[in-house]
């Protein structure tokens, strides 16, 4: 018959067992990204098949099913700015090759790359489901008729503004709810929230105004303007700016509540723009398979450069690297072509190449 003690014991070690799940659970969601085109997205079948989501998204899929196909699109975004805003540098945003951890058990670390990708995250179902409503696609949101009036700057507020308002709260809804759903008291949810937010944040702040001028001759008597989102490659250069400048946080007990707050007390507190982590990250030399770190060797490294991240001194981790010779295909004497293209022949140069070595 088991003790007490051993009763408590297999109790902490389930909800440990819990906790690491939740864990795991809060950018998961990306696996969308592998799922084939034709398989559905919404229903109350299809919602409880999808593995990547928390049990509190899949009740948001099951009510809110239309806007699924546009949280796949997300997905896709988020690797493919990820990708290319670290494209650069030793972790590249590589994805492991299965499974519904996308970018591997580095997520689960509190790592500022796992702060920029929870950031990125939350912007692109804000973008992606904003998109959706401007556009058309989503019954229950369309364009924000509340930007209305002269502006003080003397044009009308006309047309179709981008209704961010709706996808802001559906971000708030589907990508915080992991987050909300293991309490608000630890240093992880808190992390990840303030993260979100930022990620949000990054598409109000950068908000544009297009015009239309309307008049005899083209002139611009009257100008019609309506709010747009930013490009989504806007999002993820600020969001990298941030990434950049990050805050490495700990979690601090103030009067009844816990906040997160500078682990360095002459910094002064993380803005709601700021990305803040709470662990130091690994340096990403090394192949780690089993956090879905790929390594930096055979990676190609910019041979001309000694600071900059991509320099082959930085990328290569004190290995050295190699320099050979490759011949590449590129466009050449190219010429404009009245109207409208151009016209370009295809030359094969050789080219100096450097990579890691092994």
């Amino acid at each position: 018959m088991p003790t007490v003690s051993s009763v408590t014991l297999t109790g902490r070690l389930l909800l440990l067992l819990l906790w690491a799940a939740h864990l795991a659970m809060a950018t998961n969601w990306l696996s969308l990204a592998r799922l084939s085109r034709s398989r559905p997205v919404s229903g109350a079948e299809p919602c409880g098949r999808l593995r990547g989501l928390s049990p509190g998204q899949v009740g948001v899929c099951r009510a809110r099913g239309e806007v699924m196909e546009s949280v796949r699109k997300a997905s896709e975004m988020v690797i493919e700015e990820c990708q290319h805003q670290f494209r650069n540098r030793r972790w590249n945003c590589s994805t492991t090759p299965r499974g519904i951890n996308v970018f591997g058990r580095v997520m689960n670390q509190g790592t500022r790359e796992a702060a920029f990708v929870h950031a990125l995250s939350s912007a692109a179902v804000a973008v992606a489901v904003t998109r959706g409503c401007s556009r058309g696609e989503l019954e229950r949101c369309g364009c924000d008729r509340k930007v209305r009036g002269v502006s003080p700057e003397g044009f009308q507020w006309s047309g179709c503004s981008d209704n961010l308002s709706y996808g802001v709260a559906f971000s708030q809804t589907f990508v915080d709810e992991p987050e909300r759903a293991k309490g608000m008291s630890s240093g992880r949810p808190l992390m990840n929230i303030h993260n979100n937010e930022a990620g949000r944040k990054a598409i109000l702040h950068n908000m544009q105004v297009e015009c239309k001028c309307h008049g005899v001759s083209g002139s611009c008597e009257l100008r019609t303007c309506w709010k747009v989102m930013p490009p989504f490659r806007r999002v993820g250069a600020v969001l990298k700016e941030h990434f950049d400048g990050a805050t490495e946080v700990r979690l601090t007990r103030v009067g009844s509540r816990t906040a997160l707050l500078p682990r360095d007390p002459q910094v002064k507190p993380p803005a709601t723009r700021d990305l803040v982590y709470l662990a130091p990250s690994p340096d990403f030399c090394r192949l780690d398979p089993d956090n879905g770190i790929p390594g930096t060797a055979g990676r190609r490294c910019n041979g001309t450069s000694r600071l900059a991240p991509d320099g082959c001194e930085l990328l290569c981790c004190g290995p050295g690297f190699r320099a050979g010779r490759a011949e590449v295909v590129q466009r050449c004497s190219c010429k404009f072509s009245w109207c409208c293209s151009v016209r370009c022949q295809q030359c094969k140069n050789t080219v100096l190449i450097h990579t890691c070595r092994e």
